[in-house]
């Protein structure tokens, strides 16, 4: 198209200078060569690798131009230029409740790129735009799906269990990047957006709950802590009772098993160093 440009532009100034036909018809056939000359090449563009043009023919879509380089199309298309390149998306910090009802802080990096560029320029009227309302919108949706974290009772083994498995904000990473991606998908199929990777980028208790639930989770730490102690320590009594019973080292009655067991409770559960008393009476005095 470009050595047919040249040519007719050629043709129009040859014409205008030889003057190979009548006055009138030479200067009128060779301002016809010239202009259709200047109009094809104005059909000329350059597309960009992972760039896409739009072509429109007197507001109908004609087709979308994706091979890159040097391009022609008919002039009287009208083109618009979409990349089809990866895009990153953070979204800003936002102020929701999770499942539980405690306000927490959230935010998300969302990787996307344009798939259909005609649903994305005609569907839509702002595609990017309407990327980043839908991604607040998924993030919000999103958090309100799951607890921030486990609400574990250390005293109760089925609750313990049933509190691991459940999918959490901070202890499920991967299972709610997944669940964000697969929202964000079906969020961005309107516009002919895809979603490639989300995650989560910031998450913490709002500041007005962050104090209690930290001296919550202290507590929790300090009870399962004490749990574990203790059934460690009870662990150890009735192994020592037991050895000290098979290997007949002594004989103990019930009263001595019960002032053995409570002076072994003391020594294993205290949460400092005990301080040895040496009896030089007997058991009873």
């Amino acid at each position: 198209m470009i050595i047919a440009a040249l040519a007719l532009i050629l043709a129009g100034a040859l014409s205008l200078v030889l003057q190979v036909l009548p006055l009138v018809a030479s200067i009128l056939a060779g301002v016809v060569l010239v202009l259709s000359g200047v109009i094809t090449l104005a059909g000329l563009y350059m597309l960009q690798p992972n760039t896409a043009r739009i072509l429109t023919l007197f507001g109908q879509y004609r087709g979308t131009d994706r091979a890159e380089g040097l391009r022609w199309a008919n002039p009287l298309f009208a083109g618009r230029s979409v990349s089809l390149r990866a895009r990153n998306f953070n979204a800003p910090t936002l102020k929701v409740n999770d499942k539980r009802g405690n306000p927490v802080e959230i935010g998300a990096a969302v990787v996307w790129r344009v798939r259909d560029t005609a649903q994305a320029v005609f569907e839509v009227d702002d595609f990017e735009l309407y990327v980043k309302v839908q991604a607040e919108t998924a993030l919000r949706h999103l958090a309100s799906q799951y607890a921030y974290d486990h609400t574990n009772d250390p005293t109760d083994s089925l609750a313990t269990q049933a509190a691991a498995a459940e999918t959490t904000l901070r202890g499920s990473i991967d299972e709610v990047a997944h669940a964000l991606r697969t929202e964000l998908q079906a969020r961005f199929a309107a516009a002919g957006v895809e979603a490639l990777d989300a995650k989560l980028t910031h998450l913490a208790y709002a500041p007005e709950i962050a104090q209690v639930m930290l001296r919550r989770q202290q507590a929790e730490a300090i009870v399962g802590a004490r749990t574990q102690i203790v059934l460690g320590a009870v662990s150890m009594v009735e192994a020592a009772l037991r050895g000290l019973s098979e290997r007949g080292i002594v004989v103990l009655d019930d009263e001595r098993k019960a002032a053995m067991v409570s002076n072994l409770l003391v020594v294993l559960c205290a949460d400092k160093d005990t301080q040895p008393i040496i009896n030089t009476g007997t058991l009873y005095n």
